[in-house]
Parts: structure tokens; sequence; C-alpha cells
């Protein structure tokens, strides 16, 4: 059985089953329509039963118990037939739980499709779960967060029908097509890093197969349900499905606008509800998972996505072209996003000799960055165990923005750009991604940036303040490939983890970028610190007291229900968008520690902190731990990680230790600063 979701209006729940079955790789074929609003077409998920983070979840001993006989009503499918597919180009390669609600009247839309309505109950209206297909005799639901879309089917997908597909069969005697199906997806998704683009090759093929089966469906507010009459449990469910929906122009993961230049475009915001009104999908930060995406719009667009290769168009049709993307390092969905608009594209010019000795100044030395042991996160292709990647400072970018922009990009953002990635791999090492893109979005982004893997968005305010605001800016979004991409939180309430790492990194790294010598990196970090305080204290005093708690679920942090369904607490605050209390606070705790230790002494932790944990999910005393291990003794004195979380992340208000900086900091007297951080 499953924890009661009792859900307070701000709170946002994640109602995916992931501790019941993971969808391992994601395969979008999309059609963006500026003229309705709307991006329409398919999804294929590929699954693999079961959650490697199960063990680290909460259970409950509460019983469950329907309250209506009329809570789980499903779609029933129409006759199966063969799904019309799109003809397979080359150039494309690269639950077990319910919940029982009262019986409120379902919403569908017009036309028969089912949408999530902000008053829709469906499965999910009630605060009761109960726990089916396991201590049951009731079908296999499967859960997966969604809103604001119109679903219009769901149907397993005939993978058996792709040519060479039998070679992932490793049982042929296998009377039974389902489980024949199931085998080969299980093959699939386990292929070695090596066998990368084969992979990748045969998911594109396997989303082209016929459909063979709809399977029933349902939709409340926030999620989507479905399962398969007579597959009882993870193992049984179809591991390869097609669902066809659309989004809606006012769905809240997408926002259509214009761009500067007065030009229609449309991009994804990745919060506050991440990428669940964009494609039904399991939000959860432990379901990583790979995808390829393939989007259509007409030939005036430029298509820019989350994706490890930079895509060319192909021309399918006159006036509409197609763009390819995909990534081989296994994610949280919530990361992925898509622009398309009217961009202009900017790269840098050849480097000179000049600009490569630069590059080379930033070296340090080789043995910095290379550890012993092996990666340990999932398999995939890695740049950490990549010898040319590791010694890469600087890796393949561009700059897109609105033409009325080109300018200032050209002038600022795009002179800036090598050595704020040089300067980030002289502290961190290894870049983990193998590429970046930097787009200038419309007036109406909501803040200054946001990092996505191998793109970052940048608010065109970043490029109003010079180069220091520019840098500073794109030194923040670098930072976080490394805290809050390559290393995320497993829990989302503690998001010090991405951006407390982020807010302290940008100062050194913009440092470096300006060359500046040890005594001016200190002056221009103090006074940023001195602004940063003001700014916190500012917060502290105008904020609600549960709102400043960096680790709010405490004991409880990185829980999840029996299922894999979870709340994030305020997680739809309106305060909460506006609120730094997660980038402060978190900045003056590694300050803090960066001045117990030495910086020296810190920065080489953080080195193999990166090394050791990338490609995983933390919690904040998987951080904690392995630094105070690395600490010698003499400079640890009281500190532990129950000090620190008692302190520092499960109170409200100001840590103790930085009480006594208050009147340092009104009067400005630097040399207390100094001293404090000794």
């Amino acid at each position: 059985m499953d924890i009661k979701l009792e859900l307070p209006q701000d709170d946002l729940p994640l109602m995916a089953n992931t501790n019941h079955i993971l969808v391992k790789h994601y395969v979008l074929d999309l059609d963006v329509n500026f003229k309705s609003q709307i991006i329409e077409g398919t999804l294929v998920l590929f699954f693999q039963p079961g959650n490697r983070y199960r063990k680290n979840s909460s259970s409950t001993e509460e019983t469950c118990r329907s309250e209506s006989n009329e809570a789980c009503k499903f779609r029933m499918p129409e006759p199966c037939h063969v799904t019309n597919t799109r003809t397979f180009s080359s150039k494309m390669k690269y639950n077990d739980f319910a919940i029982c609600g009262k019986g409120e009247k379902k919403t569908s839309g017009k036309d028969g499709n089912h949408d999530n309505g902000e008053q829709a109950s469906g499965i999910s209206s009630s605060n009761y779960c109960c726990d089916t297909g396991i201590h049951g005799s009731e079908d296999f639901l499967l859960v997966l967060d969604c809103c604001d879309l119109s679903v219009l089917k769901v149907e397993e997908v005939d993978i058996a029908a792709v040519p060479g597909i039998e070679k992932f069969t490793r049982s042929p005697k296998l009377r039974v097509v389902s489980e024949l199906r199931n085998q080969i997806v299980h093959e699939l998704v386990t292929l070695p890093a090596d066998r990368w683009r084969e992979q990748l090759d045969y998911y594109a093929c396997c989303s082209q197969a016929p459909g063979c089966g709809e399977l029933l469906f349902d939709t409340d507010s926030w999620s989507l349900q479905i399962r398969k009459t007579g597959a009882q449990t993870a193992t049984d469910f179809p591991h390869a499905i097609r669902i066809r929906y659309r989004t809606k122009p006012q769905g809240r993961s997408v926002t259509w606008t214009s761009d500067q230049s007065g030009r229609p475009c449309v991009y994804t915001m990745g919060s506050p509800i991440n990428n669940r009104a964009l494609f039904p999908c399991q939000e959860p930060p432990v379901a990583m998972s790979t995808w390829q995406a393939t989007v259509r719009a007409a030939a005036s667009f430029v298509v820019l996505t989350s994706g490890e290769n930079s895509a060319k168009p192909t021309q399918l049709q006159e006036g509409s072209l197609s763009w390819h993307y995909y990534v081989t390092m296994p994610m949280p969905a919530s990361t992925f996003t898509i622009a398309v608009g009217s961009w202009t594209e900017m790269k840098p010019e050849t480097c000179s000799s000049d600009d490569l000795a630069a590059e080379r100044s930033f070296s340090t030395s080789e043995a910095d960055f290379r550890y012993a042991g092996i990666c340990g996160h999932v398999e995939y292709p890695c740049r950490f165990q990549n010898t040319s990647a590791t010694t890469q400072e600087i890796i393949p970018h561009r700059v897109f923005a609105p033409v009325c922009l080109k300018g200032t990009c050209q002038e600022t953002l795009l002179q800036l750009l090598s050595s704020c990635l040089a300067a980030a791999h002289s502290v961190l090492g290894t870049h983990p991604f193998s590429r970046l893109d930097v787009l200038i979005v419309p007036a109406n982004f909501p803040s200054l940036g946001m990092a996505s893997p191998h793109i970052v968005f940048l608010s065109q305010s970043a490029l109003t303040g010079g180069s220091h605001l520019c840098g500073i800016r794109l030194c923040h979004e670098i930072a976080h490939a490394w805290f809050g991409l390559a290393i995320g939180a497993r829990d989302w309430t503690e998001e010090w983890l991405s951006e407390g790492f982020a807010t302290h990194l940008e100062d050194v790294f913009w440092a470096k970028a300006q060359k500046l010598a040890p005594h001016e990196a200190q002056e221009q970090q103090e006074l940023r610190a001195c602004l940063r305080w003001r700014r916190l204290q500012d917060e502290l005093q105008n904020s609600p007291e549960e709102m400043q708690v960096l680790r709010p679920n405490k004991e409880k942090t990185g829980h999840m229900s029996d299922s894999g369904s979870s709340v994030i607490k305020h997680g739809l605050n309106p305060e909460k968008v506006f609120m730094q209390v997660h980038y402060l606070k978190g900045y003056f705790l590694l300050r803090f520690l960066a001045g117990r230790l030495g910086d020296d002494t810190y920065f080489s932790f953080l080195r193999k902190f990166v090394h050791t944990c990338h490609g995983q999910l933390i919690l904040s005393q998987d951080f904690l731990q392995m630094l105070l291990e690395n600490i010698p003794e003499e400079k640890r004195l009281d500190l532990s990680v129950e000090s620190i979380f008692r302190d520092w992340l499960e109170s409200s208000g100001l840590p103790q230790q930085l009480y006594w900086l208050k009147n340092a900091w009104k009067g400005g007297h630097s040399q207390y600063i100094r001293n404090g951080n000794k």
C-alpha cells in the first residue's frame, strides 16, 4: 500500500510509480504548429521494471481502500488496427498503485480525447492510494506525470516486427509474443555503452513499428494512467508503448511568445511543473533516461533541444524542415528542453595561436582530474573515461539569438564563452557534456538563465550589464553542467545542491576567466559576498520561516512512497519563484566550508567529488559525509553531518556561524570577512 497524498495547494505532486517500472528511453516525434500554438505527435517509451533507488524509499503501514467502485474508470480502446507510421529515414538515426477517487465527473475534450482538466477526477482525485498488482489480482497500472495535455491514443508497439530485431532475442523458444517483445526491449535498453549508435538506430526503428493493440488509459489533473487487461505485474506490462497526444496553448510547460525582433517562437520553461505539460513522462529525478527527438517546423525556424549532436535540418517536404537530436547520458526527464524560433546562429572564429596559449594557461596537472576507479553510474558513453575529453578545456559552442541582438551577442557573449568554459575546466576538470548552445530567450523569460544538457537559456538582461554581468551569469549556468545536471539532487527539495554550488562556483570561474590576481579575486568575491549577505537578510526578514529551510523534509529527505510517488513541498508556491534562499544559504554554507578547509583542500576535494559522483543523484548527506571523510582531523573540529544539518539545512533564519558577520558587513570591514574565512 501507498502513502496518503494530502496535498496542500502549493505542493507539487510527482505521481509516477517509479519504484515499479522505469522509463529508460523516450523517442519523441513532434510537429510544431505556430498557428494553433500546439505541439503534436507521438511519444514512444521503453521500460524496464524496477528501480535501483527503491531500497532507500520509505514505506508506510497505512491501509488503502477505495472509496468508490466508480473511482478507477478507463477509456475502452477501439478495435485494434495497425498504426500508419511515418517512413523511417536514415537521417533520424541517431503499478502497482492506483489513487482512488470519489467518483466525481470526469472531464474530456470535445473530440472525445482525454484532457488533464483542473478538476478532473479520473483515478487520482482521492487522498488515498492503493497498491494493486503486487498484492492483488488487479491489472498493473502505469502512472505517468501528465498535465495540460490532450492524450489521443495509447498503444503497445510491435517491436518484434522490426527487421533484424531478432538479434535481441535470447530465448527463441518463447511462444508468448508479449514476452518476446519485452525480452527484446530488455536486451535493447541494456546494450553496452560502446554500442550506443546501434542502440539509437534500433530505438528509432522500433518507434516506427506498427501498433499491436490499444491500451486502456485515463487522465486526471496531474497524471496519465495506463493498463493492459491481463497484465498484472510490471514485468507483464508492455515494455514499449506509443502515446499520441497534443499540447495545449495554455500548457504550463510551454511558452508561446514573440522574440525581441517580433517573430513568433516557443520554448519550454522547465519549472515549476517541469515537462509534464510537454509530454507524459516520469518526473521524479530517479527516473533517469535517455532520449531522442525528431521535431518538424516551418523552414523559417530553427529547432534547438537538449542534444549531444549539433543537428542539421533535413527537408522532408517543401516549406518544412526536420531536426533530430539525441542524448546518451541518462538524465531526469525534467532536464529536457526545446526552443523553436527564427534564431540567428553565431560561432567563434577559428582560434589563433594566442588564443590557444591563453586556453592552455588554465590547465593544471592532469593528475588533478584523474582518480582511480570505475565510474559509479549506470553504463553510458562517459566523457570522464575518455582521455581526449578529460583534457578538452573548451568544448564546441554556439550562440543563438534574435537577429536584432546579433551584434551585442558577438561583441559580448561570444567573446566570453571560451574563457568561461576554460575557467570552469581549470577548477572542476572534465566537461560533462560535449558541446554547448547558448540561446538568448525572449523578454518574458522569468529568470536570468536556465541550464539544460548541452543548452543554456540566457536572459537578454544579462547582455545589458556589460561583460561583468554577462560573464557572471554565464559562469553560473556553466557550473550547472556539473552541479544540477551531471550531479543531480535525488530529492528536489534540496535545491541548494544545484543552486548553492552554482552560486559559489560562479565567482571562482569568473575570477579565473578574468585572469585576476589572487588578491583581486578575493576582493571581488568579498564584495559579492557582502551584496549576497544583504539580499539574504532582506529575504529572511520578509518570507515565511518554512520556506527558508534548505532541507524541509529533514529525516524523510529522499524517501518515496511504495510506488515511488512523492510530493515537492511548496513546489507550486508563487513566492518560491522569486526566492533565493537556496542560492544564498547554500552559497554561504559552501563558502564557510571552503574557508574552514582552505581553498586548495576544498577545490581538490570538489574535483574528486565530481569524478566520483557524476552521472548520479545525491542527497546532502552524500556530499557532506564524503567531504568530512576527506578533511584532516585538525580542521574538522566540531563539524559533523548532524551539526551542519542542524545549523544550516534544517533551520530557518540565519545560521549561528554567520551572525557575527552582521556588524562586520554592515560596517564594510572586509578584514573581518577575510579573517572569518580562515
